[in-house]
Order: structure tokens, then C-alpha cells, then sequence
């Protein structure tokens, strides 16, 4: 059973595009997700053998969260060097 409170799934077919392969999203979902033709998607593999497509890089998130972090904790040594 689905939750109710997330869309229906869709089914989206993966086509051949001259020499490549590609998926093509219906424009309600792209409107809905605000995505926009050319924009980079990053793919990350779940367990089970499934995947979930990001409009950001994971990787260079947790790096920005790493560094505010210790941006926070040296806070005054940064500003004392940046005389």
C-alpha cells in the first residue's frame, strides 16, 4: 500500500535517443519537481537494488556541512588570521 500523502507512482520508459539511451519525463513531474531541461541530476544507489535521483551533488553537501561545522568551531582563529 502507497502512502497517501505522496503522489502515484509513475512509470517512466527508458528510450533509445539517436545513439544513446535516455528517459523522458513528463512535463506535470518536471513542473512539480521545478526541474529544468539541461539541469544535472546525481544518482545514488540504494540497497536492494533501487536508486533515488538528486538535483545536487550528496557528496558536495555533506562536504559544505563538514566544513560550516568547523568553520563554527574556529571561528575565532579564522578571524584572527584573516587580518
Amino acid at each position: 500500500m502507497y502512502n497517501t500523502l505522496e503522489p502515484d507512482p509513475m512509470k517512466i520508459e527508458i528510450k533509445k535517443i539517436g545513439n544513446s539511451d535516455g528517459l523522458l519525463l513528463p512535463r506535470e513531474l518536471m513542473q512539480r519537481l521545478d526541474l529544468k531541461r539541461g539541469q544535472q541530476l546525481h544518482i545514488v544507489e540504494l540497497p536492494g537494488g533501487g536508486f533515488q535521483l538528486l538535483p545536487y551533488d550528496p557528496d558536495f553537501e555533506r562536504t559544505m556541512e563538514i566544513a560550516d561545522e568547523l568553520m563554527d568551531k574556529y571561528r575565532d582563529t579564522l578571524a584572527t588570521l584573516a587580518k
